[in-house]
């Protein structure tokens, strides 16, 4: 990754957090965008020791902060070779409760997001590669979510089912240009999202009876996901969707949880 520059959107914590410190060390020159200006600035004032990093505050549900972001990449950094569309919200609530307007935010900002920065930055890098320029690579954040259904995340499943169709879409759009898109379906992973919901023994010991490795996964495993997506060692790898889930998806009964 010497020298290229990415995008992640979502970057101030979490996964996308750690895919910015996997691309930094890597040698890419990273932005990251987020809503949390104070976990925005922390970050860059943390990852800022390993290489390159700027930080733009960006709804990207909203088009013209899209555009900002671009802008603000084109003008610190040159053309945009790597897009990680990570931003992603979750509202809990049963599908005879949910309301229309969270139902209407978490697909703003998880699939419509992913939808207008992937287009945004798939048009410059189609630009250049009309002008003999070197192809990119994008990665939609994905969801074991996408393949089942969990009844109180309504809006966030269809949104991760959503995804993966949009990464299929983009990726038979783009492969003429030599323009790689694929996403990535992470499971349990210990973000401070989920943190909250395995303090007790109990859910814990539920999230690890449905994982056949038994235990959580790390933002730090799906940032290596992206880094081998968005390298060449993937130059023939477009339009799929990559499960890091412990084995969850193949498993169709519960194993017994470690030291039960």
């Amino acid at each position: 990754m010497e020298n290229k520059t990415a995008i992640i959107t979502g970057g101030a914590r979490g996964i996308g957090y750690a895919v910015a410190e996997r691309f930094l060390r890597d040698g890419a020159q990273v932005v990251i965008c987020d809503m949390d200006d104070s976990a925005g600035e922390t970050a860059v004032s943390e990852l800022s020791k390993l290489g390159e990093i700027r930080y733009v505050h960006a709804d990207v549900g909203e088009r013209l902060d899209v555009h900002n972001l671009l802008a603000t990449t084109n003008d610190a950094f040159g053309d945009i070779d790597i897009l990680i569309n990570n931003a992603g919200i979750l509202v809990s609530a049963d599908f005879l409760e949910i309301s229309e307007e969270d139902f209407d935010r978490v697909l703003r900002t998880n699939l419509k997001g992913a939808f207008l920065c992937g287009q945004a930055v798939a048009r410059q890098m189609v630009a250049r590669v009309k002008d003999d320029g070197p192809a990119g690579s994008i990665v939609n954040m994905s969801s074991v979510n996408a393949k089942f259904a969990i009844p109180n995340q309504v809006p966030y499943s269809i949104s991760k089912g959503g995804i993966r169709q949009l990464t299929n879409v983009m990726a038979q759009s783009l492969a003429p240009y030599g323009i790689r898109v694929n996403a990535i379906g992470p499971g349990s992973i210990m973000t401070d999202m989920l943190a909250t919901i395995v303090s007790d023994k109990e859910s814990k010991d539920k999230i690890l009876s449905r994982t056949p490795l038994g235990r959580i996964g790390m933002p730090s495993e799906i940032a290596s996901i992206a880094a081998f997506l968005t390298s060449g060692d993937a130059s023939y790898i477009t339009g799929q969707t990559l499960y890091a889930d412990g084995g969850r998806l193949g498993l169709n009964y519960t194993v017994p949880v470690p030291g039960d």
